[in-house]
């Protein structure tokens, strides 16, 4: 079973909010990231979809993005994005999903010996910059979520698991400083972080390793509409 990455694909089959006016990275984009995907994935694969999934503002208009994707091999697992704004409870997406599709929040799911948990995150400041109360209290409530996630990964796992960890933001700044993200994620001794959200930033590292813990940027822009294989 291998484990793949890719995050904020942006659907909008029932919107109308076609990605190409962001740029030529956006033209065409899903045809690749499907091409790929299909010469990649085997039926008994995860793929990890790190949020912003579609466009849509009613969980019932996103039906035909997730009809997009049920059809493509693998099991695929979501956690909510900061543009996700059908995803209301999480009872109600998880009686939407289709077949194969499986979502998180404050917990975890395992797949063999492979864990896999997540939440949304917030933006890490970097250093001397002010944030604003309530970004600061947003920012504490999804490391909160964070820890919920983590400990529900951790009452699961057994010698010679693999933890897998999903943001939608990434866990860290741009200089790659200690944040009570990343803290939480050295505690419950993470394997590998996965995380989206950036766009457009063409000279930003894909992965790198921090504390001996292995993290991916999984943008499809940013991934040239590939799936990053994580594992």
């Amino acid at each position: 079973m291998k484990v793949f990455a890719i995050s904020d694909l942006h659907l909008s089959i029932n919107n109308s909010k076609p990605m190409d006016i962001f740029g030529p990275v956006w033209q065409g984009y899903l045809d690749k990231i499907f091409e790929d995907w299909k010469a990649k994935v085997e039926d008994d694969d995860l793929v990890l979809l790190a949020g912003d999934f579609s466009w849509a503002m009613r969980l019932e208009d996103t039906k035909e993005d997730f009809n997009l994707l049920s059809s493509l091999p693998g099991k695929k697992i979501i956690i909510r994005g900061n543009h996700d704004y059908w995803w209301k409870s999480i009872s109600s997406v998880r009686a939407f999903l289709p077949e194969n599709f499986f979502a998180i929040q404050n917990d975890a799911i395992k797949f063999g010996n492979i864990i896999i948990c997540g939440t949304r995150g917030w933006i890490v400041p970097e250093k001397n910059v002010e944030v604003s109360q309530e970004n600061k209290k947003i920012f504490d409530r999804e490391v909160i979520r964070l820890e919920l996630t983590l400990e529900s990964a951790s009452k699961i796992r057994e010698d010679g698991d693999i933890l897998i960890c999903m943001m939608h933001y990434p866990p860290t700044n741009f200089t790659k400083d200690d944040s009570e993200f990343t803290n939480l994620i050295e505690k419950y001794k993470v394997d590998k972080v996965v995380y989206g959200h950036l766009h457009g930033l063409k000279k930003m590292a894909t992965s790198f390793v921090k504390n001996n813990i292995s993290y991916y940027l999984t943008s499809c822009d940013i991934v040239e509409n590939k799936l990053v294989e994580i594992l």
